[in-house]
């Protein structure tokens, strides 16, 4: 078997952090790959929520959308998106909400709305959807995103979502219900927030990553864990199954729409 790619290294590594019966809100990309790999292998009843209404959803093939005919199809139930929000996320009821953003700063803040000024911006992205609520009400939240110094910034364009605003606690205060952002998957390895100051720090890597590789992947000065851990590879059958997950979708996204013939 092929030697893991960075994306499959961060899909394993975010799959192994979620646990059986978790209620997880779930973004659509690599976030959707690591808690289906979860569900296929140690959390088999990992409960999915998807942003369209989905609950419990058990898809055989990663969804190209939220919309995704194969998220309803599977699903235990669908519900009206506002009560997704009312009833499960801010009555506390998710676990884990998976986020991604076009950047984040040392404090874990996200941007999702545009780069450059708001007023006139170089690009304008796609939003904030559900994020800024996720991020508040999740019991925790976790970030996926390739790092570079353009998405991992000292000051973000726009804030979209709050991670730990200024630091130093200054969520807390807030009375935000969630308790922010407990991990960022790179692919490098993976940043968690200090106790006290809650700024983001360095505290494992993937096997072949250094430290060199991830300052020079971070626009800021990048803090170092006391230990920086080294994270296990991919296991064969992790990777097998992750693979298989991937072939599965490629073979299923690539059939012919059949449309029904209409009767004159």
């Amino acid at each position: 078997m092929s030697a893991a790619t960075r994306d499959e290294w961060m899909t394993v590594a975010a799959a192994r952090m979620l646990w059986n019966r978790c209620v997880c809100f779930v973004g659509i990309g690599l976030p959707s790959a690591a808690c289906n790999l979860a569900r296929f292998t140690h959390a088999p009843d990992i409960v999915l929520i998807y942003e369209s209404g989905t609950i419990g959803t058990r898809p055989d093939v990663l969804p190209l959308s939220i919309g995704d005919g194969e998220l309803a199809q599977t699903a235990s139930f669908v519900v009206p998106l506002p009560e997704v929000f009312s009833h499960y996320l801010q009555a506390g009821r998710v676990d884990v909400g998976f986020l991604g953003a076009a950047q984040i700063d040392r404090y874990g803040n996200l941007n999702s709305t545009v780069i450059g000024p708001y007023e006139s911006p170089t690009t304008r992205l796609p939003g904030a959807g559900g994020a800024p609520e996720i991020a508040a009400h999740a019991r925790q939240t976790f970030v996926m995103l390739k790092a570079s110094p353009r998405s991992l910034v000292e000051q973000l364009d726009f804030r979209t979502s709050a991670g730990y605003l200024d630091g130093h606690g200054a969520r807390a205060r807030t009375g935000a219900t969630g308790d922010g952002p407990r991990a960022v998957i790179t692919d490098f390895g993976i940043l968690t927030p200090h106790p006290r100051s809650d700024e983001l720090r360095l505290s494992a890597l993937y096997a072949g990553a250094t430290v060199e590789e991830a300052r020079a992947a971070v626009a800021s000065p990048l803090l170092l864990a006391e230990t920086v851990e080294t994270i296990a590879a991919p296991s064969e059958s992790e990777l097998a199954i992750l693979r298989a997950l991937h072939a599965r979708t490629r073979e299923a996204h690539s059939r012919p729409v059949v449309l029904p013939t209409l009767l004159t």
